[in-house]
Protein backbone atom coordinates (compact mmCIF):
# COMPACT_ATOMS: atom_id res chain seq x y z
CA UNK A 1 0.00 0.00 0.00
CA UNK A 2 0.84 3.77 -0.75
CA UNK A 3 2.63 5.29 2.38
CA UNK A 4 0.68 8.84 2.93
CA UNK A 5 2.54 12.33 1.86
CA UNK A 6 4.58 13.67 4.38
CA UNK A 7 4.92 17.37 2.45
CA UNK A 8 3.55 19.50 4.75
CA UNK A 9 5.48 18.52 7.89
CA UNK A 10 9.11 19.81 8.02
CA UNK A 11 11.47 16.91 9.69
CA UNK A 12 12.68 17.40 13.13
CA UNK A 13 16.40 18.34 13.29
CA UNK A 14 17.15 14.96 15.50
CA UNK A 15 15.81 12.90 12.48
CA UNK A 16 18.44 11.44 10.62
CA UNK A 17 16.84 9.25 7.99
CA UNK A 18 17.43 9.69 4.31
CA UNK A 19 13.56 11.35 3.87
CA UNK A 20 14.15 13.64 6.59
CA UNK A 21 17.38 14.96 4.85
CA UNK A 22 15.55 15.38 1.49
CA UNK A 23 12.93 17.09 3.62
CA UNK A 24 15.35 19.23 4.86
CA UNK A 25 16.55 20.58 1.68
CA UNK A 26 13.47 21.26 0.34
CA UNK A 27 10.81 22.41 3.11
CA UNK A 28 11.16 25.99 4.72
CA UNK A 29 11.70 25.52 8.03
CA UNK A 30 9.33 28.10 9.90
CA UNK A 31 10.86 30.76 11.98
CA UNK A 32 11.24 31.38 15.43
CA UNK A 33 13.43 30.05 18.40
CA UNK A 34 14.30 26.26 18.64
CA UNK A 35 12.43 24.54 21.82
CA UNK A 36 9.24 27.09 22.68
CA UNK A 37 5.80 26.27 23.66
CA UNK A 38 5.30 22.48 22.60
CA UNK A 39 1.17 22.86 21.73
CA UNK A 40 1.05 22.88 18.11
CA UNK A 41 4.35 21.47 17.62
CA UNK A 42 3.77 18.58 19.44
CA UNK A 43 0.44 17.48 18.10
CA UNK A 44 2.30 17.79 15.02
CA UNK A 45 5.09 15.81 15.71
CA UNK A 46 2.20 12.59 16.74
CA UNK A 47 0.31 13.25 13.88
CA UNK A 48 3.65 12.38 11.82
CA UNK A 49 4.28 9.44 14.07
CA UNK A 50 1.29 7.75 13.51
CA UNK A 51 1.32 8.14 9.92
CA UNK A 52 4.99 6.60 10.03
CA UNK A 53 3.73 3.81 11.97
CA UNK A 54 0.73 3.48 9.58
CA UNK A 55 2.62 3.07 6.23
CA UNK A 56 5.07 0.33 8.66
CA UNK A 57 2.39 -1.70 9.87
CA UNK A 58 -0.03 -1.57 6.66
CA UNK A 59 -2.59 0.13 8.71
CA UNK A 60 -4.97 2.48 7.31
CA UNK A 61 -4.11 6.20 8.53
CA UNK A 62 -7.35 6.65 10.24
CA UNK A 63 -6.78 3.19 12.00
CA UNK A 64 -3.14 4.77 12.96
CA UNK A 65 -4.65 7.93 14.55
CA UNK A 66 -7.23 5.74 16.59
CA UNK A 67 -4.71 3.38 17.86
CA UNK A 68 -2.32 6.42 19.59
CA UNK A 69 -4.68 9.06 20.28
CA UNK A 70 -3.23 12.68 20.25
CA UNK A 71 -2.47 14.43 23.30
CA UNK A 72 -4.26 17.26 24.33
CA UNK A 73 -2.45 20.71 24.00
CA UNK A 74 -1.09 22.41 27.59
CA UNK A 75 -2.31 24.25 29.97
CA UNK A 76 -1.75 27.75 28.53
CA UNK A 77 1.36 29.68 30.53
CA UNK A 78 1.93 33.27 30.44
CA UNK A 79 3.44 33.88 27.08
CA UNK A 80 6.26 36.29 28.04
CA UNK A 81 7.91 33.85 29.93
CA UNK A 82 6.89 30.54 28.14
CA UNK A 83 8.47 32.60 24.52
CA UNK A 84 11.78 30.83 23.61
CA UNK A 85 12.59 28.77 26.83
CA UNK A 86 14.67 25.89 26.32
CA UNK A 87 11.93 23.79 27.70
CA UNK A 88 8.85 22.87 26.78
CA UNK A 89 5.76 24.28 28.46
CA UNK A 90 3.50 23.03 31.20
CA UNK A 91 1.57 20.03 30.31
CA UNK A 92 0.18 16.50 30.59
CA UNK A 93 2.46 13.38 30.87
CA UNK A 94 2.54 11.99 27.46
CA UNK A 95 2.36 8.29 25.93
CA UNK A 96 -0.84 7.82 27.82
CA UNK A 97 0.33 7.91 31.45
CA UNK A 98 -2.19 9.48 33.95
CA UNK A 99 -1.90 13.70 34.13
CA UNK A 100 -2.22 15.59 37.40
CA UNK A 101 -3.78 18.83 35.93
CA UNK A 102 -1.32 20.86 35.04
CA UNK A 103 -3.21 23.95 35.94
CA UNK A 104 -2.89 23.74 39.26
CA UNK A 105 0.12 24.77 40.01
CA UNK A 106 1.29 23.37 43.09
CA UNK A 107 -2.04 21.56 44.14
CA UNK A 108 -2.77 18.31 44.83
CA UNK A 109 0.03 15.83 43.50
CA UNK A 110 1.32 12.60 45.01
CA UNK A 111 2.67 12.64 48.65
CA UNK A 112 6.62 11.50 48.26
CA UNK A 113 9.80 11.06 50.28
CA UNK A 114 13.32 12.18 49.99
CA UNK A 115 14.40 8.76 49.72
CA UNK A 116 12.10 8.61 46.63
CA UNK A 117 13.22 11.41 44.71
CA UNK A 118 16.59 10.79 44.50
CA UNK A 119 15.78 7.29 43.82
CA UNK A 120 13.98 8.27 40.41
CA UNK A 121 16.92 10.85 39.87
CA UNK A 122 19.21 7.76 40.24
CA UNK A 123 16.73 5.47 37.91
CA UNK A 124 17.51 8.14 34.99
CA UNK A 125 20.80 8.30 35.07
CA UNK A 126 21.37 4.39 35.38
CA UNK A 127 19.14 4.24 32.33
CA UNK A 128 21.20 7.11 30.51
CA UNK A 129 18.24 9.20 29.13
CA UNK A 130 19.30 11.24 25.85
CA UNK A 131 18.37 14.88 26.39
CA UNK A 132 15.94 16.01 24.31
CA UNK A 133 13.78 19.19 24.30
CA UNK A 134 10.92 17.47 22.32
CA UNK A 135 10.69 13.28 23.54
CA UNK A 136 9.09 12.19 26.33
CA UNK A 137 10.30 9.52 28.40
CA UNK A 138 8.31 5.89 28.65
CA UNK A 139 6.99 7.18 32.04
CA UNK A 140 5.37 10.22 30.05
CA UNK A 141 7.84 13.21 30.74
CA UNK A 142 9.75 15.21 28.93
CA UNK A 143 13.47 14.55 28.54
CA UNK A 144 14.53 18.13 29.00
CA UNK A 145 15.93 19.44 32.86
CA UNK A 146 12.43 20.69 33.84
CA UNK A 147 11.00 17.51 32.94
CA UNK A 148 13.62 15.54 34.55
CA UNK A 149 12.55 17.52 38.21
CA UNK A 150 8.84 17.09 37.53
CA UNK A 151 9.71 13.77 37.36
CA UNK A 152 11.59 12.96 39.93
CA UNK A 153 9.67 15.26 42.55
CA UNK A 154 6.63 12.85 41.19
CA UNK A 155 4.44 15.94 39.68
CA UNK A 156 2.74 13.86 37.30
CA UNK A 157 2.94 16.25 35.15
CA UNK A 158 5.29 18.41 32.89
CA UNK A 159 6.69 21.75 34.13
CA UNK A 160 9.08 23.95 33.07
CA UNK A 161 11.51 26.09 34.54
CA UNK A 162 8.97 29.01 34.83
CA UNK A 163 6.00 27.05 36.89
CA UNK A 164 8.68 24.75 38.94
CA UNK A 165 8.71 27.33 41.64
CA UNK A 166 4.80 26.94 42.36
CA UNK A 167 5.29 23.17 43.55
CA UNK A 168 7.60 24.22 46.25
CA UNK A 169 8.85 26.53 49.13
CA UNK A 170 12.11 28.66 48.73
CA UNK A 171 14.40 27.88 51.51
CA UNK A 172 18.08 29.16 52.40
CA UNK A 173 21.32 27.31 51.59
CA UNK A 174 21.71 25.65 54.80
CA UNK A 175 18.50 24.35 55.06
CA UNK A 176 18.91 22.09 51.42
CA UNK A 177 18.52 18.64 51.85
CA UNK A 178 18.56 15.89 49.37
CA UNK A 179 15.65 16.18 47.17
CA UNK A 180 15.30 19.63 46.93
CA UNK A 181 16.04 21.62 44.05
CA UNK A 182 18.52 24.27 42.85
CA UNK A 183 16.25 26.25 40.69
CA UNK A 184 17.29 29.48 37.60
CA UNK A 185 14.75 30.94 35.82
CA UNK A 186 15.31 33.91 33.65
CA UNK A 187 11.86 35.46 32.74
CA UNK A 188 14.13 38.13 31.05
CA UNK A 189 15.00 35.65 28.28
CA UNK A 190 14.43 32.16 29.55
CA UNK A 191 16.46 30.98 26.71
CA UNK A 192 20.25 32.26 28.30
CA UNK A 193 20.53 29.94 31.45
CA UNK A 194 17.62 28.92 32.55
CA UNK A 195 17.86 25.59 34.36
CA UNK A 196 17.46 23.48 37.32
CA UNK A 197 19.30 20.29 39.19
CA UNK A 198 18.28 18.15 41.63
CA UNK A 199 20.04 18.53 45.29
CA UNK A 200 22.02 15.09 45.82
CA UNK A 201 23.98 16.35 49.28
CA UNK A 202 26.60 18.35 50.09
CA UNK A 203 30.31 17.32 49.28
CA UNK A 204 32.21 19.77 52.23
CA UNK A 205 32.30 20.74 55.15
CA UNK A 206 32.71 24.09 53.92
CA UNK A 207 29.53 23.41 51.68
CA UNK A 208 30.90 24.72 49.02
CA UNK A 209 30.47 21.52 46.54
CA UNK A 210 27.19 19.29 46.58
CA UNK A 211 26.12 16.13 44.31
CA UNK A 212 24.11 16.91 41.48
CA UNK A 213 22.15 15.15 39.34
CA UNK A 214 20.75 16.92 36.79
CA UNK A 215 19.24 16.50 32.85
CA UNK A 216 21.52 17.98 29.93
CA UNK A 217 23.39 17.35 27.00
CA UNK A 218 24.34 14.32 26.53
CA UNK A 219 21.97 12.96 28.88
CA UNK A 220 21.01 12.58 32.75
CA UNK A 221 23.70 13.04 34.94
CA UNK A 222 25.15 12.87 38.08
CA UNK A 223 28.59 15.17 39.01
CA UNK A 224 30.09 17.07 41.74
CA UNK A 225 28.89 20.77 41.08
CA UNK A 226 30.05 24.13 42.88
CA UNK A 227 27.17 25.95 44.86
CA UNK A 228 24.80 26.77 43.36
CA UNK A 229 26.30 25.90 39.45
CA UNK A 230 29.11 26.54 36.92
CA UNK A 231 27.25 29.65 35.76
CA UNK A 232 24.72 32.18 37.08
CA UNK A 233 25.66 30.90 40.44
CA UNK A 234 23.72 34.13 42.09
CA UNK A 235 20.90 33.46 40.59
CA UNK A 236 20.00 29.67 41.44
CA UNK A 237 16.98 29.72 44.10
CA UNK A 238 17.09 26.56 46.52
CA UNK A 239 13.32 25.00 46.60
CA UNK A 240 11.90 22.45 49.00
CA UNK A 241 9.14 19.87 47.24
CA UNK A 242 5.49 21.22 48.83
CA UNK A 243 4.26 16.94 48.13
CA UNK A 244 6.67 15.82 50.65
CA UNK A 245 5.08 13.38 53.09
CA UNK A 246 3.95 14.71 56.52
CA UNK A 247 6.67 16.25 58.58
CA UNK A 248 9.37 18.67 58.36
CA UNK A 249 11.39 17.04 56.04
CA UNK A 250 9.05 14.02 54.38
CA UNK A 251 11.49 11.32 55.43
CA UNK A 252 11.94 8.78 58.49
CA UNK A 253 15.53 9.61 58.63
CA UNK A 254 14.67 13.43 59.39
CA UNK A 255 11.18 12.54 62.09
CA UNK A 256 13.79 10.54 63.88
CA UNK A 257 12.99 6.93 62.92
CA UNK A 258 16.22 4.52 62.69
CA UNK A 259 16.20 4.26 58.69
CA UNK A 260 17.38 0.74 58.74
CA UNK A 261 20.66 -1.28 58.65
CA UNK A 262 20.43 -0.97 54.97
CA UNK A 263 20.57 2.56 55.00
CA UNK A 264 23.85 2.78 57.27
CA UNK A 265 27.00 1.46 57.15
CA UNK A 266 29.51 -0.09 54.07
CA UNK A 267 28.62 0.69 50.51
CA UNK A 268 25.52 2.79 52.13
CA UNK A 269 24.74 6.19 50.40
CA UNK A 270 21.90 8.88 51.09
CA UNK A 271 20.15 11.53 52.86
CA UNK A 272 20.35 8.66 56.66
CA UNK A 273 24.30 8.69 56.18
CA UNK A 274 24.27 12.63 55.96
CA UNK A 275 22.41 12.79 58.71
CA UNK A 276 23.99 10.24 61.00
CA UNK A 277 27.32 12.46 60.60
CA UNK A 278 25.33 15.89 61.33
CA UNK A 279 24.30 14.19 64.85
CA UNK A 280 27.85 12.96 65.60
CA UNK A 281 29.09 16.17 64.82
CA UNK A 282 26.66 17.43 67.37
CA UNK A 283 27.50 15.20 69.60
CA UNK A 284 31.66 15.91 69.66
CA UNK A 285 32.67 13.89 66.88
CA UNK A 286 33.74 17.13 64.19
CA UNK A 287 37.31 16.13 64.55
CA UNK A 288 36.56 12.58 62.92
CA UNK A 289 35.12 14.17 59.37
CA UNK A 290 37.47 16.30 57.76
CA UNK A 291 35.52 17.29 54.96
CA UNK A 292 31.80 17.57 56.79
CA UNK A 293 29.69 14.90 56.47
CA UNK A 294 28.15 13.25 53.77
CA UNK A 295 26.00 10.94 51.80
CA UNK A 296 28.53 8.26 51.56
CA UNK A 297 29.60 5.70 54.18
CA UNK A 298 32.88 6.93 54.77
CA UNK A 299 35.73 6.06 57.43
CA UNK A 300 34.96 8.89 59.28
CA UNK A 301 31.29 7.95 59.79
CA UNK A 302 32.63 4.89 61.16
CA UNK A 303 35.29 6.25 63.76
CA UNK A 304 33.01 8.89 64.73
CA UNK A 305 30.06 6.24 65.24
CA UNK A 306 32.54 4.20 67.44
CA UNK A 307 33.56 6.59 69.45
CA UNK A 308 29.92 7.77 70.34
CA UNK A 309 29.34 3.87 71.39
CA UNK A 310 32.64 3.58 73.31
CA UNK A 311 31.30 6.87 75.42
CA UNK A 312 28.17 4.89 76.06
CA UNK A 313 30.38 2.13 77.75
CA UNK A 314 30.52 -0.27 74.99
CA UNK A 315 33.08 -2.62 73.77
CA UNK A 316 33.56 -5.41 70.96
CA UNK A 317 30.98 -5.88 68.66
CA UNK A 318 28.93 -3.61 70.34
CA UNK A 319 30.98 -0.81 69.62
CA UNK A 320 31.85 -1.80 65.47
CA UNK A 321 31.13 1.69 64.29
CA UNK A 322 27.99 0.47 62.59
CA UNK A 323 25.05 2.24 64.53
CA UNK A 324 22.16 -0.30 65.02
CA UNK A 325 18.56 1.30 65.84
CA UNK A 326 19.97 1.99 69.56
CA UNK A 327 22.45 4.21 68.75
CA UNK A 328 20.28 6.01 66.21
CA UNK A 329 18.10 6.59 69.53
CA UNK A 330 20.74 7.62 71.33
CA UNK A 331 21.64 10.44 69.25
CA UNK A 332 18.56 11.98 67.27
CA UNK A 333 16.92 12.02 71.37
CA UNK A 334 20.52 13.95 72.83
CA UNK A 335 20.79 10.47 75.11
CA UNK A 336 24.01 9.02 76.90
CA UNK A 337 27.03 10.77 76.96
CA UNK A 338 28.96 12.92 74.36
CA UNK A 339 32.34 11.71 72.75
CA UNK A 340 35.10 12.57 74.53
CA UNK A 341 37.17 15.80 73.53
CA UNK A 342 40.59 14.33 72.05
CA UNK A 343 43.57 13.56 74.27
CA UNK A 344 46.10 16.02 73.99
CA UNK A 345 48.31 15.92 71.43
CA UNK A 346 51.28 18.16 72.75
CA UNK A 347 54.50 16.79 71.17
CA UNK A 348 56.92 14.25 73.59
CA UNK A 349 59.98 16.24 73.42
CA UNK A 350 62.87 13.95 71.95
CA UNK A 351 64.97 12.89 74.41
CA UNK A 352 68.57 15.14 74.29
CA UNK A 353 71.14 11.98 75.53
CA UNK A 354 73.03 11.43 78.74
CA UNK A 355 75.91 13.86 77.61
CA UNK A 356 73.68 17.33 78.28
CA UNK A 357 73.48 16.51 81.96
CA UNK A 358 76.74 16.25 83.03
CA UNK A 359 77.64 18.40 86.14
CA UNK A 360 78.82 22.36 85.36
CA UNK A 361 78.05 21.74 81.63
CA UNK A 362 75.24 24.19 80.11
CA UNK A 363 72.32 22.91 78.11
CA UNK A 364 68.92 24.35 76.87
CA UNK A 365 67.68 20.83 77.66
CA UNK A 366 68.89 21.43 81.29
CA UNK A 367 66.63 24.24 81.52
CA UNK A 368 63.81 22.40 79.73
CA UNK A 369 64.15 19.67 82.41
CA UNK A 370 64.15 21.72 85.57
CA UNK A 371 61.33 23.73 84.21
CA UNK A 372 58.71 20.69 83.53
CA UNK A 373 59.75 19.27 87.38
CA UNK A 374 58.82 22.88 88.62
CA UNK A 375 55.39 22.11 86.96
CA UNK A 376 54.99 18.55 88.30
CA UNK A 377 55.50 19.86 91.66
CA UNK A 378 58.77 19.31 92.31
CA UNK A 379 59.96 22.77 92.32
CA UNK A 380 61.08 22.50 95.86
CA UNK A 381 64.74 21.73 95.33
CA UNK A 382 65.30 25.21 93.65
CA UNK A 383 66.77 27.83 95.66
CA UNK A 384 66.98 30.11 92.57
CA UNK A 385 65.19 28.46 89.71
CA UNK A 386 66.20 26.00 86.52
CA UNK A 387 68.94 27.15 84.76
CA UNK A 388 71.40 26.05 82.11
CA UNK A 389 73.94 24.48 83.83
CA UNK A 390 73.33 20.80 85.39
CA UNK A 391 73.33 20.86 89.70
CA UNK A 392 72.65 19.16 92.57
CA UNK A 393 68.98 20.69 92.56
CA UNK A 394 68.41 18.93 89.23
CA UNK A 395 69.59 15.93 90.27
CA UNK A 396 67.54 15.80 93.51
CA UNK A 397 64.30 16.93 91.78
CA UNK A 398 65.04 14.61 89.23
CA UNK A 399 64.99 11.87 91.93
CA UNK A 400 62.35 12.62 93.57
CA UNK A 401 60.43 12.75 90.16
CA UNK A 402 61.86 9.32 89.40
CA UNK A 403 60.75 7.74 92.91
CA UNK A 404 57.19 9.51 92.76
CA UNK A 405 57.14 6.84 89.80
CA UNK A 406 57.65 3.99 92.06
CA UNK A 407 61.55 3.47 90.89
CA UNK A 408 64.26 2.38 93.49
CA UNK A 409 67.58 2.04 93.76
CA UNK A 410 69.67 2.66 90.63
CA UNK A 411 66.99 3.35 88.66
CA UNK A 412 66.17 6.29 90.83
CA UNK A 413 69.57 7.61 90.88
CA UNK A 414 68.62 11.38 90.16
CA UNK A 415 69.78 11.25 86.31
CA UNK A 416 67.25 11.16 84.25
CA UNK A 417 67.40 8.64 81.27
CA UNK A 418 64.70 8.41 78.43
CA UNK A 419 62.14 6.28 80.30
CA UNK A 420 62.41 9.53 83.15
CA UNK A 421 62.25 11.48 79.94
CA UNK A 422 59.11 10.19 78.55
CA UNK A 423 57.12 9.89 81.58
CA UNK A 424 57.98 13.78 82.56
CA UNK A 425 57.26 15.28 79.41
CA UNK A 426 53.84 12.39 78.93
Amino acid sequence: MTGPSFEEFAPEPDCAGPGCARERGSTARPSGRRGGHPGARGVRRALVAALAASSVLGLAPAAALAARPVPAAPAAVDADDAAGTPQGGAGPLQGGATPADPGEQGGAVARTTREAIIARAKAWVAQGVPYSLTAFHPDGYRQDCSGFVSMAWGLGSNQWTGSLAAFGTRVTKGQLRPGDILLFHNPADPEKGSHVTVFGGWEDSAHTRYTAYEQTPPGTRRRSTPYAYWTNSAQYVPYRPNNLASGTGGSRAEHGAFPGAGALGPGAEGQAVTRLGELLERRGGSRFYTVGPGPRWSESDRRATRAFQRAQGRRGEPADGVPGSRTWEYLVTGRGRDIPAAPSSRALPSYPGAAAFRPGRPDAAVTRLGRRLVEKGFGRFYAVGPGPRWGEADRRATRAFQRSQGRRGAAADGHPGPETWRRLFS
